[in-house]
């Protein structure tokens, strides 16, 4: 299997990132009073807030497939995790000093690095069992939940009676879930002789500018949100 890039990849994630800084943007609007207080957890938001962490969840998985399927190549998963784990730990660190108390514990920077390890079991499992852990995993918070896991040691598990006053929350239950389904989606994809032609797929010159976001998201995720936050905070102080 070539570890080519796959442009249709690339623009989904595009495309992910674009309803995410939509998202934000409309946060930080109610944020700075141009929105009325709770917008943004009324009518469709709420859903949609959740359609962006399982977009990006599943395209985790997908991409863990096509990348480490036929086999799992250590040096570079390990590269990989290490830098989306530390760009976790930085988010981690950077709203400790800068919410307070709704800093980012574990955010969806964690759900795809502990996504992403505990995907591994999962590459070559029958699907039909990774479908049936997925669905666990996804019922267990609404089966499960117990105030022994309100203890802040317990915050990644996702089994809490209350959640916790973060500005972001994607625990391993549900949120491993996603993760699961797109290594699902990638297999028979891959089964369907999909991934073949996607490879061979290649956009027009719009499209192949919409694909750089994609193959820069990490580094998206990280300026987008204090870009928006500094540009909005200019606006509302000086104009």
């Amino acid at each position: 299997m070539t570890q080519m890039r796959i442009a249709a990849i690339d623009l989904a994630r595009t495309l992910a990132l674009l309803a995410m800084v939509i998202y934000h943007f409309t946060f930080d609007l109610m944020l700075f009073g141009h929105l009325p207080p709770g917008f943004v957890f009324d009518g469709p938001w709420p859903l949609f807030a959740r359609a962006i962490a399982s977009s990006f969840l599943a395209l985790a998985g997908v991409s863990l497939w096509l990348a480490h399927g036929s086999q799992i190549r250590w040096g570079a998963f390990w590269r990989r995790l290490a830098l989306v784990a530390g760009a976790a730990a930085l988010v981690t660190v950077a709203t400790y000093f800068t919410m307070g108390a709704q800093f980012i514990r574990w955010g969806i920077l964690h759900a795809i690095a502990a996504g992403s390890l505990l995907g591994l079991a999962f590459l070559r499992a029958p699907i039909v069992l990774t479908l049936g852990v997925a669905a666990a995993v996804f019922v267990a918070p609404h089966l499960f939940r117990h105030e022994m896991f309100n203890a802040p040691l317990w915050i990644w598990l996702g089994l809490s009676t209350e959640v916790p006053p973060t500005m972001d929350y994607e625990p391993i239950l549900p949120w491993l879930c996603p993760v699961l389904i797109g290594i699902v989606l990638a297999r028979l994809m891959a089964r369907a002789g999909l991934w073949d032609r996607l490879r061979t797929w290649q956009p027009g010159a719009l499209g192949r500018a919409l694909l750089w976001p994609g193959r820069h998201s990490l580094a998206i995720y990280l300026i987008h949100q204090p870009v928006l936050f500094g540009a909005l905070y200019l606006f509302t102080r000086y104009l």
